[in-house]
């Protein structure tokens, strides 16, 4: 296979790029800002983010954190977790916290993470997948007279799928909770996500949430990053 080379200019141009888009997401609605459009985006963006990050996971309450969602992480509705809305220049004080999707038409009034079993999504009782049920509250059947998903499948943390929340929390509020929060990052969406070293958190119990480990919801350019602030 030929390797394509690319020179220093070109390589700093596309992680700019890739910078870029991490930090303003669909925001620029598909045409990028001007420098100055950029440069202003930033200073009332990322102190907004710092100041009101939430972070999404999905676990047994009172338990572990089994998926720590990130911006790819599918909702109920299809949409990704980045196609919802996730920034706010003022947190609700509501609970639960409700992120809508953003995608014209969707009617997905809250970010609901849809377990797996590896790359499958689990089924309903019903026997008929999530895309199968509508995205509007209550995730009634389209195919059948079910009347809402729920999956008999069990998660690897040893309890039922349907004992599990997805539940978006503040950082104050996961501090609280005794979990950890990471590195305070400038990115849109990031959700769970608090040093990219555990998605699946029963696998890694004693993940103190500041590594920099491999996981496909982060671009390499980032993991480094976070990497050498830890």
């Amino acid at each position: 296979m030929e390797r394509v080379r690319l020179e220093k200019s070109a390589t700093e141009a596309v992680d700019e790029y890739l910078e870029y888009r991490r930090i303003v997401g669909d925001d620029d609605g598909g045409a990028l800002f001007t420098p100055e459009q950029y440069e202003a985006y930033k200073r009332k963006m990322i102190p907004q983010r710092m100041k009101n990050r939430l972070f999404v996971s999905f676990g047994v309450p009172g338990s572990i954190d089994c998926r720590l969602v990130g911006p790819e992480t599918q909702c109920f509705c299809s949409h990704r977790y980045k196609q919802h809305k996730t920034d706010f220049e003022e947190v609700p004080s509501e609970r639960p916290l409700t992120l809508p999707c953003k995608v014209a038409g969707c009617q997905c009034v809250a970010y609901e993470y849809v377990p797996q079993n590896g790359s499958v999504q689990v089924r309903c009782r019903c026997k008929h997948l999530p895309e199968d049920h509508s995205e509007a509250a209550g995730h009634s059947c389209k195919k059948c007279q079910c009347p809402g998903f729920e999956s008999p499948a069990g998660c690897g943390c040893g309890q039922p799928n349907t004992s599990h929340k997805t539940l978006v929390e503040t950082k104050a509020e996961r501090t609280a909770r005794g979990f950890p929060v990471g590195q305070d990052v400038p990115y849109a969406a990031m959700g769970g996500l608090t040093g990219f070293s555990c998605l699946d958190r029963y696998l890694n119990l004693q993940c103190n949430g500041a590594g920099a480990a491999s996981h496909p919801d982060v671009p390499e350019q980032t993991r480094t990053k976070i990497g050498k602030r830890s």
